[in-house]
């Protein structure tokens, strides 16, 4: 029998040598590199539909799923002030194809809640800053104050008849209302409501008198004359009602602002970091995008991973020292 083990290989054997091995080659980059996103990526928002936090996230995985060859879907494990959607991301894979739309209440549960299932910092990857609103403070308009100086100087002289409410313990209209009582000293009381909905029907029926609601659920309250807005909490005015002052007019240095953000679990790769990270500038700079965001009275900020990182740090800090002065705590 004639070995031919030695024989030259012909150019089709050659040329089909070449294209296996480059096709190996590929497929070997791309198993090693990973193809992001190579399925559907899952969103937590966790908090109910309908809400600042689930429309954010639903106008991104909107944008994202037009963008992008697989899509972004959004799941909403509302409950725990958002400590359930977060543990899911916390224990999920770390490859980029489970995201949360973080918001303020993640570094607010750092001190709130005395038994965190995971590391509101180290159990997470902070991917970019995305959007911030401010809250309101409006009042009955049976009130007798027009703006902020008179509503402290009111409040301070009846210390036992304002009551504020809130959506419940720990929320930031909870701590608005406290930091502003820590900075200024006004005088109220608190009731906590389950929810944003019951806290605005009470005060629209004059059961109790003010709030520091969210400018998007607040607005056309204003609108309709049924709140009486004092000031926004943010350091400025708010596009979408440039004629009212900020606190911060009266009070300098106050600015609160309810933030979100893309969060991952820990250890993602830069890589895909950076693709989320590009692709939410794309997103927050669509001119549709700007003004649904301006009817909302939002403004788009799109930070890097490592300003977020740092601002997230910043915010456990602040928040700390709120919720020990207010003594609310969630266990």
């Amino acid at each position: 029998m004639k070995d031919n083990s030695h024989a030259p290989l012909t150019r089709r054997q050659v040329l089909a040598l070449g294209t296996a091995a480059t096709g190996l080659s590929i497929s070997h980059s791309a198993f090693a590199q990973g193809i992001y996103p190579s399925k559907s990526i899952r969103l937590i928002v966790p908090a109910a539909a309908g809400g600042a936090t689930d429309i954010i996230g639903r106008l991104i995985a909107q944008k994202v799923t037009a963008a992008w060859p697989q899509p972004m879907l959004v799941e909403n494990p509302a409950g725990g002030g958002g400590v359930i959607g977060s543990q899911i991301v916390a224990r999920a894979p770390n490859d980029g194809h489970t995201i949360l739309m973080g918001a303020i209440n993640h570094t607010i549960n750092a001190s709130l809640v005395s038994k965190l299932p995971y590391d509101s910092i180290k159990d997470f990857t902070f991917i970019c800053h995305v959007v911030s609103i401010p809250n309101v403070l409006v009042v009955h308009p049976s009130l007798p104050v027009k703006n902020v100086t008179e509503f402290i100087a009111y409040s301070k002289a009846n210390p036992e008849k304002l009551v504020f409410a809130s959506s419940g313990n720990g929320t930031s209209q909870h701590l608005s209302a406290e930091m502003f009582r820590m900075v200024t000293g006004a005088k109220y009381q608190h009731v906590p409501y389950k929810g944003a909905a019951p806290a605005i029907n009470d005060l629209m029926g004059g059961h109790v008198h003010l709030m520091f609601d969210n400018l998007p659920s607040a607005a056309p309250h204003i609108r309709a004359g049924k709140f009486r807005a004092l000031g926004v909490t943010s350091a400025t005015r708010s596009p979408a009602f440039p004629d009212l002052p900020s606190i911060s007019e009266s009070m300098p240095g106050f600015d609160v602002r309810s933030w979100f953000g893309l969060i991952g679990p820990a250890g993602m790769a830069k890589d895909v970091v950076d693709k989320l990270h590009i692709e939410m500038i794309k997103v927050f700079s669509q001119p549709d995008v700007k003004e649904r965001l301006a009817v909302m009275g939002a403004d788009a900020q799109v930070t890097d991973p490592a300003a977020f990182n740092t601002y997230a740090l910043q915010e456990i800090d602040r928040w700390a020292k709120v919720v020990k002065a207010s003594g609310a705590r969630v266990d």
